[in-house]
């Protein structure tokens, strides 16, 4: 059954992001979170609600020309002695410390207060408040609804509510994860001349990384830095044995111009002439800023003159509706470099900040 308790929108937005916050919600845990935001955006009455797994979705139907989405995560990374939240005054700035208060319930809060109170909007919203997005591809709720009902992503412009200190972070980078597996003999470690030691067998690839350099790519004035890394090794079963299989992961982050299929060619390329087997294990396609769109343009002149504009260095969901054709930007409060720290904090300044900066946008 359904949690009733609404959040509390009249307590300000730094109350709200706190409740939001001690709501803990790791990823596949955020039905109790889901269902509060349920409750509050159900007591709405210019809001069509629409309740999918633990993911909450809104929207206004005006008959606006255009539609815009914004879109914000309920899950985070998992708890490292950071909950409940605490309000701390620090160099005189007041700090709502607590996990997923960057990363990004502080968003959330932002989005579900400005859903909330904004009944006559200038374009119609579709706000959408999903489940499972800090953990692989397959589980984002975005990658079911985008397969399974469509229609309620599509828009003129869609705003990401990530972390990005009030600026605008364009398009996203795609990612690619690969296991490289070496193949050996197993031994007794004292007699190791009979066996094969898959572990030293990774040598080559560990060395071609370590001489990698990546390239820097420019698109429309934004600068995506790609990057090469081995990001986990296994391999071995016991101190006396030598190991017959050892793997490396690898992470390809690479530029939104760059297809996954190119993106897969250069790893193999990299890699090429080792005795190692290669097998894809995540991947998803990068998106591009498409800041020349008519909606994103609109958007950028309500934030004005003094916003920055850089390139988004990681993956986000931006990607999913680049997919689908809609320009999508990454906008929150909050500082990226945060994010999954287990100091985990947003100054409390920065969610007026961003609501004000939407609130004008939007309305």
């Amino acid at each position: 059954m359904m949690n009733t308790t609404p959040l509390p929108l009249d307590a300000g937005l730094t109350e709200l992001t706190r409740a939001i916050v001690d709501t803990e919600s790791v990823s596949g845990n955020e039905t109790l979170l889901a269902d509060r935001v349920e409750a509050t955006l159900r007591a709405c009455e210019h809001l069509e609600v629409i309740r999918d797994g633990d993911t909450v979705i809104a929207r206004t139907h005006l008959g606006r020309a255009e539609r815009v989405i914004l879109a914000g995560h309920l899950d985070t990374v998992p708890v490292a002695d950071n909950l409940p939240s605490r309000v701390q005054v620090v160099d005189g700035q007041e700090r709502l410390i607590g996990r997923g208060a960057c990363d990004m319930k502080g968003g959330v809060a932002v989005f579900l207060a400005l859903a909330c109170s904004l009944a006559s909007p200038r374009h119609d919203l579709t706000w959408i408040f999903y489940d499972h997005e800090e953990v692989e591809a397959s589980l984002n709720s975005l990658t079911r609804i985008a397969r399974e009902r469509p229609e309620l992503l599509e828009a003129d412009f869609a705003i990401l509510g990530e972390p990005s200190n009030g600026g605008v972070e364009a398009g996203c980078k795609g990612t690619m994860r690969v296991r490289l597996t070496a193949r050996g003999v197993a031994a007794h470690s004292g007699r190791a001349w009979i066996g094969e030691n898959a572990i030293h067998a990774l040598s080559g690839a560990l060395s071609r990384l370590a001489d990698y350099e990546p390239k820097d790519v420019e698109i429309d004035g934004l600068l995506y830095r790609e990057c090469l890394n081995a990001v986990a090794i296994e391999g071995g079963i016991a101190t006396n044995v030598i190991p017959d299989r050892a793997a490396m992961l690898v992470n390809y982050r690479f530029a939104p111009s760059t297809s996954e299929a190119e993106a897969l060619a250069h790893i193999e390329e990299v890699f090429a002439g080792l005795d190692l087997e290669l097998e894809v294990t995540d991947s998803s396609g990068g998106a591009l800023p498409g800041l020349t769109r008519p909606a994103a343009r609109d958007f950028l002149a309500a934030l004005g003159d003094g916003v920055s504009v850089e390139a988004k260095q990681g993956w986000t969901d931006v990607a999913r509706f680049s997919a689908l054709g809609t320009p999508a930007v990454n906008f929150g409060p909050g500082d990226p470099l945060l994010a999954h720290t287990d100091g985990e904090y947003i100054p409390t300044a920065a969610l007026t900040h961003c609501y004000r900066s939407l609130e004008r946008f939007l309305s």
